[in-house]
């Protein structure tokens, strides 16, 4: 005898269920017990899911995954339905998954139950491995809380949670406010039947109240229950036509936050395995609407606390433009010690025509840490360094100030619980929007870098002090340059050079792409691309392009002066000072020469210009008593390109040519000159002296003179801060 006729004899049908093509193959009997023709059938799931109780095919999609999971069998009792809805059998499935891939199909037998004894139960699970499917939803119904990151989507995982054998068609979340109990969420009603339930004392007869008061759960498992127990609030329920309630505590770390209530059309008779699923799903629902809401109180906190980065301009100052970002770490609180500001100085309102803008102060700073005491700190010498520059004083006077009030509010702390004295790194920049005079006083701080013109970039070296708050009175050198109209300035902290690996060297040059391939007409665009840069893909292993990783905070601000006339008349220039204590600042003179020619076609003559550069500030160091200015400058001459350079000082003796022996150690400066430059001299000042030379570049001037400069993404430089080779 075959097996399907040994099978049919004890009614029990085949079926595989193939769940890659969404089809189901049945048997003669199988089809049979599905209220269908008995005669094998392949059908689609759509047509065998309709043969099912909706609540039933719940519970075997639960069994099912669960059976996939731990390779086992998948054992259920599923009711059939003809075409008006009516249950017409109750059968039993036993099946074995067989994984392919991703995919499976289910294998296995249907077999037709004897119905429930009459006076049983109104409503008992009729899945056969209950427990096990209870397991399987829990787990999901904890991985899907657990994700939720507000109180919005704990909401929706809640509302869409299918409990296996008893899912209810209405939800609500209550929550307590005082001694009011209000409705954080619901599901399954409209926003209009809300409104008995928006505010109510926790003295009314309703069940969430109760609950809320007692902290034990109520179950109600007919209407008639529910008139019994609450008279006064039944008639608020029963127009919603439901036939069973649970209302269950949110319990999280002994104190009640709320309740939760599960409303179910159908009769539920709460078994103590439905009320354990019901406490369980309460308990992470509470966990999960507690996280949520530190989470959201942190953002709150870390929204509140970016919003103070921001500088307070009111109306737009007349001849600028000004761009900037903030970006908090990752971390904790997602708050930090960076900050940037923008500050009117005194005398600083515009004229009646619109013609000037008198002088504002820059500001950027970073405070050790990456905490809410960092933060404080900044907040604190933020408005300090308001305050003294509100009164008038001087780059240097502002900084000195502040690093005494840093030191002072974190003088004497023992390190418990905040790390200890804090200090702060700042760069201050003063700025007269007339003239373009820049006056800078650094504190520790990254140097600030320009965007000329012609897309050249140069970092600006700057003269500086310890950071901020490490000794009471410290001074700080203040160095000016000059920002020519249609140049843009930037200042920024450490993380947008260090982030993903970088020193301030490697991501100095990353940043100086950047701001070379941009236009810089939007500084808008330009200050999201440098953002962007720093948390675009990329590795987390290798310097380069960065990884999406906000391991530091990151301050940038752009300044740019908007140009009265055409940009590319203006001459490609440098300047700054070497102090008679600073010799070592001649290697950044030489860099600065180095940056300015960075598309200078004759290497040759490169090399020539950084040694008569050397040559000139060392003279004016060794045989002056004053310090040294340089200015150098590429013009577009008639033939070609043109290099000036000019170093001035106090002195008012001049140079005069030596014949140096063979073994002397000096005295071959203006051999030099003579031999490397196109055209040299020696100009007597009021007060001093200028030394300078020329240098005509090779080749035409239509290579580089009214158009854009080669890529120079791709040309030959030295890293900043390091020395040319030979």
């Amino acid at each position: 005898m075959r097996t399907e006729d040994v099978l049919a004899a004890i009614a029990t049908g085949l079926w595989r269920w193939d769940n890659a093509s969404g089809t189901v193959s049945l048997d003669a009997e199988a089809a049979r017990l599905l209220g269908l023709p008995a005669e094998p059938v392949r059908l689609s799931e759509a047509a065998v899911r309709s043969r099912f109780h909706p609540v039933d095919w719940n519970e075997i999609d639960g069994v099912v995954n669960l059976a996939v999971a731990e390779e086992t069998l998948a054992e259920s009792r599923l009711r059939i339905m003809d075409e008006h809805g009516r249950v017409i059998r109750t059968v039993r499935s036993r099946s074995k998954p067989l994984v392919e891939g991703n995919d499976y199909q289910l294998v296995g037998t249907l077999q037709e139950v004897a119905e429930q004894a009459p006076g049983t139960a109104v409503r008992t699970p009729v899945t056969g491995d209950w427990r096990r499917s209870r397991e399987a939803f829990l787990l999901d119904a904890g991985r899907a809380l657990a994700e939720a990151r507000s109180t919005a989507e704990v909401l929706r995982v809640a509302a869409s949670l299918s409990m296996p054998g008893f899912s209810p068609d209405g939800l609500a979340v209550f929550g307590v406010a005082g001694d009011r109990l209000r409705i954080i969420g619901h599901h399954g009603q409209s926003q209009d039947d809300e409104g008995p339930f928006a505010s109510m004392s926790l003295d009314t007869d309703y069940p969430a109240a109760e609950v809320v008061r007692t902290g034990r759960a109520i179950y109600l498992p007919s209407p008639e229950e529910y008139l019994r127990r609450f008279p006064v609030t039944w008639p608020l329920a029963r127009r919603f036509g439901r036939r069973s309630w649970a209302f269950v505590p949110l319990v999280v770390a002994g104190r009640t936050l709320g309740a939760w209530m599960a409303a179910f059309k159908h009769p539920v008779v709460f078994t103590p395995d439905e009320r354990s699923v019901l406490t369980t799903v309460a308990r992470m629902l509470a966990q999960a609407l507690a996280r949520a809401g530190v989470a959201e109180s942190e953002r709150e906190l870390s929204l509140g606390l970016q919003r103070t980065m921001m500088p307070v301009l009111g109306p737009g100052i007349p001849g600028i433009r000004v761009a900037a970002r903030y970006v908090p770490t990752g971390g904790g609180l997602q708050v930090g010690g960076d900050w940037y500001d923008m500050i009117r100085l005194p005398g600083g309102a515009s004229r009646p025509d619109g013609g000037g803008a008198g002088r504002i102060a820059l500001v950027i700073g970073d405070v050790q840490g990456h905490d809410v005491r960092a933060a404080g700190l900044m907040g604190q010498l933020r408005i300090a360094l308001r305050a003294y520059a509100s009164e008038g004083h001087r780059p240097d006077a502002v900084l000195s100030r502040a690093s005494r009030f840093l030191y002072g509010i974190t003088d004497g702390e023992d390190g418990e619980g905040d790390g200890g004295p804090r200090f702060a790194t700042c760069l201050y920049l003063e700025v007269d929007l007339e003239t373009g005079a820049v006056d800078i006083a650094r504190a520790g701080h990254p140097d600030p870098a320009v965007r000329m013109n012609d897309g050249t970039v140069l970092l600006r070296p700057t003269a500086g002090g310890l950071p901020l708050g490490i000794v009471p009175d410290t001074d700080y050198p203040t160095t000016q340059i000059a920002l020519d109209p249609g140049e843009t300035l930037m200042i920024c902290t450490d993380g947008l050079l260090e982030t993903g690996g970088h020193d301030l060297d490697t991501g100095w040059e990353r940043v100086r792409k950047l701001l070379e391939a941009h236009d810089g007409e939007d500084l808008e665009d330009l200050a999201d691309t440098l953002v962007e840069a720093v948390h675009g893909p990329g590795s987390h292993h290798t310097t380069g392009p960065l990884a999406d990783r906000r391991e530091d905070d990151i301050a940038v601000l752009l300044l740019s002066r908007r140009p009265a006339g055409s940009v590319r008349e203006s001459p490609r220039r440098t300047l700054m000072t070497i102090a008679q204590a600073e010799p070592e600042r001649i290697a950044e003179a030489r860099e600065q020469v180095r940056q300015l020619l960075h598309d200078w076609s004759d290497g040759d003559q490169l090399d020539s210009a950084v040694l008569m550069v050397s040559e000139m500030l060392t003279n004016v160091l060794v045989h002056t008593d004053g310090d040294a200015l340089l200015v150098a400058e590429v013009v577009c001459g008639e033939r070609s390109r043109r290099l000036r350079v000019e170093v001035s000082d106090t002195s008012d003796e001049l140079p005069h040519r030596r014949q140096p022996g063979e073994m002397a150690s000096s005295g071959r400066g203006l051999v030099l000159m003579e031999m490397l430059a196109h055209a040299w001299g020696v100009d007597p000042r009021g007060e001093g002296k200028a030394i300078w030379f020329e240098l005509d570049e090779a080749g035409s001037p239509e290579d580089h003179c009214g158009q854009a400069p080669p890529d120079r993404a791709s040309s030959d430089r030295v890293p900043h801060g390091q020395t040319p080779p030979g």
